[in-house]
Parts: structure tokens; C-alpha cells; sequence
């Protein structure tokens, strides 16, 4: 094998290398300059991004906080408007039920004053009886013994035995009255006693199953021109209750229909009468009245 002896000479190599060298240094320092440059640019984009951010995140709440009062401003204007509204009608029905309750009271202070007036004088006329007894009597009661003696003279003793019978004659007259008055007392007890048993019920004789009237009225009522007939039945809440009541109007409401009356040319009297007094005790017109009276008078209503 055959051996060649080579001499190289590598300063040129290494002189470019060195410059090779100083090159990637330089490109290193403008790399890391650029780094630094890309980084501080990108930080100062984030801020300012971050920055816009915020100050869009805090204009949009302040808007939405914004919206959001003037909504709730405007609803508690509303309401307060209505408020003030509702105060108004309630200060003007304040008003109007205190004219009512004025009114009212009035009425029945005069009403209630009447009553009073008219219950006086029938209590008065009541004890009239009594008070003209003790008027009369009672004097005449408290001085029996004065008004039973007989005056005998002192200086005629031949006159004691006329004054004894005028006495005895005198107490007999008067024991006659007092028989006479306590005799027609108990005639009037008695009678008194028959009206009572007759009017009032005597539940202790009543059997069981017995039977008993009460009186109802049933009206017949046309509001309109089509004929349509309302029938009403109306019981005296004195006597019955409302259980009572409903019972007997569900009892006869099937049997109205079948109800034939008999036509009454003639009024009776004691109805005219309170119908009378209902009509000139009501605050309507004299016209009206007489209208009124007019209509009854000639209504023919059948008896049932």
C-alpha cells in the first residue's frame, strides 16, 4: 500500500470560522434583542387589551346597573302614582261612609227617639191604672181606721148605742165593698185566664203527633212583561228558626201551583188597615200614596 504525505495549512478554515463565529454572535445578540423587543410588545398589548377589557366590563355593568334603576325608579313612580290614586278614593268612600253613618245615625236617632216617646206613653197609659189607684185609694187605704170610727159626742152617753150601729153599718158597707171589688177582680182573673189558655199553647196537653197552623204568606210576583211568575213564601222569623223556616218553604213550594183560590170582591178590614198605616208611615210622596191606595183598592186577590 502506498503512503502520501499531505501538508494542510487550516488558518484560512479557522480564520473563517472565527468570522463564522462573530456572525452567529451577532445573529445571537439581534435574536435576543428581538425576543426582548416581542416580549415587552406583547406585555404591552396584554395590558392594554386587559385594560380595555375592563374598562368595558365596568361601562356594561354600570349600564345594566344603570337600566336596572331607572326600571326600578320607574316602577316605585308608578306605584306611588297608584298609591296616591288608591288614597284618594279611599279618603273620598272615608268621607262618603262617614255622610252615610252621619245620615243613618240620624235616621235612627229620630226613629229610636219616637219609639222611646210612643213606649212611654204606653207604659204610661200602662200603670194609668195603678196610678189612679194610689191617686184615689191609697189615702183612702191608709186612713181606713179614721174613715171606719164613729164620732161619739162625750157629753151624751144616751147617744153610744146609735154610734155603735152607725159604725157596725158602716164597717158593713164597706166589708160589701170589698166582697163586691174582690169578686169582680177574680171574674176578670178567670176571664183573663180563659183568653190566655185560648191564644197561648199549652205544650204539657199537646200530644206528640199533633197538629199545628202556622201562617204563611205566599206571593205571587210578575217583575216583566213576559209573564214570568216568581212565587215567594215568607214565615214569621219570631216563631220559627231558619232551619224551621226552610224546611216548611221546601215542604210547600211542590203544592203552590196546585193552590186554587176563590176571588174576594170585598178587602177585610184589618188588612186594609195595616196596609194603611204602611203607606202614610213611608217616606214616599202624597202622590204616590194615593196611587197606592188606588192600586189596592182595586186589586182582586183570591183567598186560599
Amino acid at each position: 500500500m502506498a503512503s502520501i504525505d499531505c501538508v494542510l495549512d487550516t488558518t484560512p478554515m479557522a480564520q473563517e470560522i472565527g468570522s463564522v463565529s462573530n456572525h452567529v454572535k451577532a445573529t445571537t445578540t439581534a435574536v435576543v434583542a428581538m425576543q426582548t423587543a416581542v416580549v415587552l410588545a406583547e406585555k404591552n398589548a396584554a395590558e392594554h387589551v386587559c385594560n380595555n377589557v375592563n374598562k368595558g366590563f365596568h361601562t356594561l355593568m354600570l349600564s345594566q346597573i344603570s337600566q336596572k334603576r331607572a326600571k326600578c325608579q320607574s316602577d316605585v313612580d308608578s306605584l306611588l302614582m297608584l298609591l296616591n290614586q288608591q288614597q284618594k278614593q279611599l279618603l273620598a268612600i272615608k268621607g262618603r261612609m262617614e255622610r252615610d253613618y252621619n245620615m243613618l245615625s240620624n235616621r235612627y236617632l229620630k226613629l229610636f227617639n219616637g219609639l222611646n216617646t210612643i213606649l212611654k206613653q204606653r207604659v204610661f197609659e200602662l200603670d194609668r191604672p195603678v196610678i189612679n189607684f194610689a191617686i184615689r185609694d191609697i189615702e183612702k187605704v191608709s186612713n181606713r181606721t179614721k174613715y171606719l170610727t164613729a164620732t161619739v159626742p162625750l157629753t151624751q152617753l144616751e147617744s153610744l148605742s146609735i154610734s155603735q150601729k152607725i159604725l157596725a153599718s158602716n164597717v158593713k158597707y164597706r166589708g160589701l165593698n170589698v166582697i163586691d171589688s174582690m169578686t169582680r177582680f177574680l171574674g176578670g182573673m178567670q176571664e183573663q185566664k180563659k183568653l190566655t189558655d185560648r191564644i197561648l199553647l199549652n205544650r204539657s196537653k199537646k200530644p206528640e203527633d199533633s197538629t199545628l197552623l202556622i201562617p204563611i204568606i205566599i206571593s205571587e210576583m210578575n217583575y216583566d212583561k213576559s209573564d214570568n211568575k216568581n212565587i215567594e213564601i215568607t214565615l214569621s222569623n219570631r216563631i220559627l228558626n231558619r232551619q224551621s223556616e226552610t224546611i216548611l218553604k221546601n215542604a210547600v213550594m211542590p203544592h203552590v201551583e196546585n193552590l186554587q183560590g176563590q176571588k174576594n170582591m170585598s178587602i177585610n178590614k184589618d188588612v186594609q188597615s195595616e196596609f194603611s198605616k204602611l203607606v202614610s208611615s213611608s217616606n214616599i210622596s202624597q202622590r204616590v200614596k194615593d196611587l197606592t191606595n188606588s192600586l189596592f183598592a182595586t186589586n182582586n186577590y183570591p183567598n186560599i
